[in-house]
């Protein structure tokens, strides 16, 4: 059976939102959300009923909720065979075991040994390679010919890659293949049979570069994660192999996407940009800002409800899956206030968002991607204080990514 089937018996496909796979509107899409929440009714490419949370005091709520679950044999849907193997998302919906799906004392030891792999002083100790690549790619930018390009493929998805190979101890030639398998993972329009094959792939990829370090262990967060140990414990190459395909997907697609709408934001907002370039307000706040207002993250796949759950004036039905949306979330009036729909790095509640999530399943890359932005953004205005979009916002496309708030390209021009 293919997926498709609607049999909540709480909600009718009538009252659902379709979310866009090709994201053509992602605000308006939020908007409608937004105003359908706390608990919307929405169906997820390929036709998949779900529910999403849409405000942020009710997702903060869920996100610590032991109702909800990450193990997918709790969804009602799955149970009854209406969720095909190569439905385009099943690999984030079903993903390999780590800490990211899994829960209570799973989830407290997986952490617990990641942590002491993915140490604050290891993602600190990365600034100065992090600056290094920043300045070399900008050599690069600077060095091509006309002042026209796409700064997309030129800076804001290499740094992101080069850093995370570095992290890890990964082979800089893997990287255009991972960035193929990537894209086909996050996408709904992969084709089925491809789904799994790319799957396969990826875990054939991570389990190498395990099996490498395994013999030639070095100062890199792949050896770290073979050696961490907790009371005799250590973690699998299974578990290994799954914490590196999440570190390397939310280690640089998230990076990618804070860079490139940062440079949106600020190119669309010129008396928000003359703030930072002026100094009278910090790249931080252009960071946490651009993560609030237009986070990387559109919605997050899954969780499970183990038991009805009351949200706002709805239930959440036990047996149904949990979206969360946080490209809704984060312009919720109720948290940002009444300008919530503005961009302004002078907002006193920006780092309130919790566009990194929120509870425990908080994301494990989400100090790494803040040092890399802010590194990488204060560079590149330095290099190219004129910097500035080459096409009209307008005509900026979206990626047929529906968990990734992510542009094809991004044209500028540089401006001096």
């Amino acid at each position: 059976m293919t997926a498709g089937t609607d049999t909540t018996t709480t909600d009718t496909a009538q009252t659902r939102i379709p979310l866009d796979p090709f994201v053509s509107d992602l605000d308006g899409e939020s908007a409608a959300l937004r105003a359908a929440g706390p608990l919307a009714a929405v169906t997820l490419p390929g036709g998949v009923p779900v529910w999403a949370v849409t405000h942020h005091a009710e997702a903060k709520k869920l996100l610590t909720d032991p109702r909800l679950v990450k193990d997918i044999n709790v969804w009602g849907a799955w149970q009854r065979g209406e969720i095909a193997p190569d439905w385009p998302l099943i690999g984030l919906a079903n993903p390999p075991r780590s800490m990211l799906t899994v829960d209570g004392a799973d989830h407290r030891r997986l952490r617990t040994l990641v942590a002491q792999a993915l140490t604050p002083r290891r993602v600190e100790l990365m600034r100065g390679r992090i600056t290094e690549l920043t300045e070399g790619l900008l050599d690069q930018v600077a060095a091509l010919p006309g002042d026209t390009l796409d700064l997309k493929a030129a800076f804001a998805y290499p740094l992101p890659m080069y850093v995370i190979a570095d992290l890890m101890g990964l082979a800089q030639e893997r990287l255009p293949r991972l960035k193929e398998l990537f894209e086909k993972f996050f996408s709904t329009q992969t084709p089925p049979e491809e789904v799994v094959a790319t799957l396969t792939e990826l875990a054939g990829i991570m389990a190498g570069a395990v099996a490498h370090k395994r013999e030639n262990p070095g100062d890199d967060l792949t050896s770290a994660l073979i050696q961490a140990s907790e009371g005799g414990d250590r973690l699998t190459d299974e578990e290994i192999v799954a914490t590196l395909q999440l570190m390397v997907a939310a280690g640089h697609e998230t990076t990618i996407s804070l860079i490139v709408n940062a440079v949106v934001n600020l190119s669309t907002h010129p008396e928000q940009r003359e703030l930072v370039l002026s100094g009278k307000a910090d790249w931080s706040a252009v960071v946490e800002e651009t993560l609030r207002y237009s986070t990387p993250t559109s919605h997050v796949l899954i969780r499970f409800a183990t038991q009805d759950v009351p949200v706002g004036d709805k239930v959440l039905p036990a047996g149904d899956a949990l979206i969360v949306s946080y490209a809704a979330i984060g312009r919720d009036e109720k948290a940002h206030g009444p300008t919530a729909g503005g961009f302004d790095i002078t907002r006193e509640s920006a780092g309130r968002h919790i566009s990194f999530g929120h509870g425990p399943h908080v994301c494990p890359g989400a100090a790494l991607s803040r040092l890399e932005a802010g590194v990488a953004l204060p560079a590149l205005y330095a290099r190219f204080p004129g910097l500035d979009l080459a096409v009209p916002a307008s005509e900026l496309r979206n990626k047929p990514v529906v968990t990734q708030n992510d542009l094809y390209e991004l044209p500028v021009r540089l401006g001096g």
